[in-house]
């Protein structure tokens, strides 16, 4: 089975006046750090929050743009020009990368392992960390998700202890959802 969201993204692109731009290879830029802009001018809240939405829901067929599009998110409540760049820039990401999605092969083992990573103060207005966590069974992917932090951490460290936590929370439900399907693991490797 091939999850991908061709056509929503073409409608999407269409939507918000993107078809004709120039696509990018990542989603986000390394060089731009999204921090509270006080400078920048305010933009139309509600065209902010609509692509914020459009993209929140083909993160469920696309775990690539999640993290950023997560990072934009925040800025909901009063968007900047510069936020909005940082949107753009991700519907320029998936514009060149409208193929990608989803592949769950057939017989695909039960093997299951869950990744997990932390950005340590990462977001700059609180210095909150953010956790993500990835689960795999077999070789593909079937849950994922990001989330920031309830409380600033002291160290690197610590901010990968708490995204650890998490993705045995992730493992344990992930384990116990199974048993409805009468399907029983071992062990479950968290990495």
């Amino acid at each position: 089975i091939f999850f991908n969201e061709s056509k929503y993204i073409k409608k999407m692109l269409k939507k918000f006046g993107l078809e004709d731009s120039k696509p990018t290879k990542t989603p986000m830029s390394t060089e731009i750090k999204l921090t509270k802009d006080d400078d920048a001018d305010f933009v139309d809240s509600s065209k902010y929050r609509g692509m914020i939405g459009s993209l929140l829901y083909l993160t469920a067929s696309r775990p690539d743009i999640m993290f950023s599009v997560f990072l934009c998110a925040r800025f909901q409540e009063s968007p900047k020009t510069t936020y909005l760049e940082a949107i753009k820039r991700i519907f320029r990401y998936i514009r060149g990368t409208i193929h990608l999605g989803l592949w769950y092969s057939k017989g695909t083992e039960i093997e299951t392992i869950v990744y997990a990573d932390s950005d340590h103060a990462g977001y700059y207005v609180d210095r909150k960390s953010t956790n993500d966590v990835c689960t795999f069974m077999g070789s593909c992917l079937t849950s994922w998700f990001a989330k920031k932090q309830a409380a600033p951490t002291i160290s690197t460290t610590k901010a990968e202890y708490v995204s650890t936590g998490k993705a045995c929370q992730q493992a344990l439900w992930m384990k116990q959802a199974l048993i409805d399907y009468d399907i029983r693991l071992d062990d479950v490797l968290i990495m």
